[in-house]
């Protein structure tokens, strides 16, 4: 979706002498954004007692990004070793991460476990046995197969790699309570940037079924169920926004009727990322050559490698250019990096105002799964990232990668192997 018209009162007048300051190109957060939408988001919950945001880390895994999601009484879903250790960095502890992860190596779930511990979230019934030692609480993440439809960017239930299938879940439960576990939680992820709340509101009635057929049988209650992440931004301008007030006010329904007939009812855990940050990022890049062929394409310094959603999903990201509003003169253009591959395409045929060398394009909507998706390929460096804070300053919070960063690993200790040795 175009940015807010708070942001764009607030950065677009700045954006050339950001840009002659830092130089480009650049991600840019709004961290007044940020926090109004995790307030909202915590507002539309409120009724739902024991709901929890996990912010994804794995959306914008930047320190500064983190501590902002901690103060808004965020808990944070981690999929990775490095995740875990920047949450703690931020201060995270025990119940306030969640390890999501599949295919886990041994090392994994020993980061897990050690470093304050964490929630361990396991995608398979053979990783119960793997687990180094077997927590108190323990969740599972649950997948419907064809019980459930989910969408293009993570696949047909059936189909995903994620997830214990509905014939193995009750075993599961059943060889981690062998193992010791005592305490529980149920979750599932099956769609991602999904546009309307009531698929979300079949996730949390799926899970709630879930439970109440497990705890049946195996003669035990649920902690919480964690309806993973998942909930949409409107990326281009004609789509609606998400619900999300419709869903927290449907989810209070659900949990209070689960408690009537239950009298008791586990807590709401959520891992929205792109949600929370989505919204509230732009890439700025610099326009820096023409080229008239069959199709008209604008060159910027910016590449795939800086936000690669555009070649791997054909996502659209909206594009302005400043000092340039949009009009009956737009013409179509390609807005295109400098990477060896013909998907490196931040639109394709958009129609913008006329572009000169030298212009600045915001691309919008960059906050979540941008910076952190990066690459080198063709040894292109990401850039760096800032922050516009609250009192309308402009600070870096990572710097952009250099030559020297790239060729590191190059510089190692000699060492060999050979038959015999």
């Amino acid at each position: 979706m175009p940015v807010s018209d708070s942001l764009r009162q607030r950065l677009y007048p700045l954006l050339p002498q950001i840009a002659k300051h830092f130089g480009t190109p650049f991600h840019l957060y709004d961290e007044a954004g940020i926090r109004a939408t995790g307030e909202r988001l915590n507002r539309a919950f409120a009724g739902v007692p024991g709901f929890r945001e996990y912010y994804a880390a794995k959306a914008l895994p930047n320190p500064r990004i983190l501590a902002i999601a901690r103060d808004l009484g965020f808990g944070f879903d981690c999929s990775s070793v490095a995740e875990l250790q920047l949450a703690r960095g931020v201060g995270a502890r025990g119940n306030d991460l969640m390890f999501t992860s599949n295919n886990t190596a041994p090392d994994e779930f020993d980061a897990a476990l050690d470093g304050g511990g964490s929630i361990l979230n396991l995608d398979d019934l053979s990783l119960v046995a793997k687990v180094p030692r077997m927590p108190e609480q323990i969740c599972f993440r649950y997948n419907p197969g064809p019980a459930r439809s989910g969408n293009a960017i993570i696949g047909n239930p059936v189909e995903a790699k994620y997830g214990v299938p509905h014939e193995c879940i009750e075993d599961a439960f059943r060889a981690a309570i062998a193992r010791g576990a005592r305490r529980f939680g149920l979750h599932t992820m099956l769609a991602s940037n999904e546009l309307d709340y009531r698929y979300m509101v079949e996730t949390i009635a799926m899970l709630l079924s879930v439970v109440h057929m497990l705890s049946d049988k195996l003669a035990i209650r649920f902690d919480f169920v964690n309806m993973g992440g998942g909930l949409g931004i409107p990326y281009r301008p004609e789509d609606a926004e998400f619900d999300v007030q419709a869903l927290g006010a449907q989810a209070a329904t659900q949990f209070a009727q689960f408690r009537a007939q239950h009298g008791w009812a586990p807590a709401l855990f959520m891992e929205s990322g792109r949600y929370v940050t989505g919204p509230h990022g732009v890439l700025v890049t610099r326009a820096i050559n023409h080229k008239h062929s069959y199709r008209e394409y604008v060159g910027v310094d910016a590449c795939m490698s800086s936000l690669m959603r555009p070649g791997m999903y054909g996502a659209y990201h909206h594009i302005d250019v400043v000092g340039k509003p949009s009009g009956a003169g737009d013409a179509p253009v390609d807005v295109v990096g400098s990477l060896c591959e013909n998907n490196d395409k931040f639109a394709i045929q958009r129609p913008l105002p006329a572009v000169a060398d030298g212009d600045l394009l915001v691309i919008h909507d960059t906050g979540a799964h941008g910076h952190a998706m990066g690459f080198n390929y063709n040894g292109r460096l990401r850039p760096q990232e800032l922050l516009l804070t609250q009192d309308g300053r402009v600070e870096r919070i990572r710097r952009a990668e250099t030559l020297q960063d790239h060729f590191a690993t190059l510089h190692f200790a000699p060492d060999a192997w050979q038959p015999g040795s």
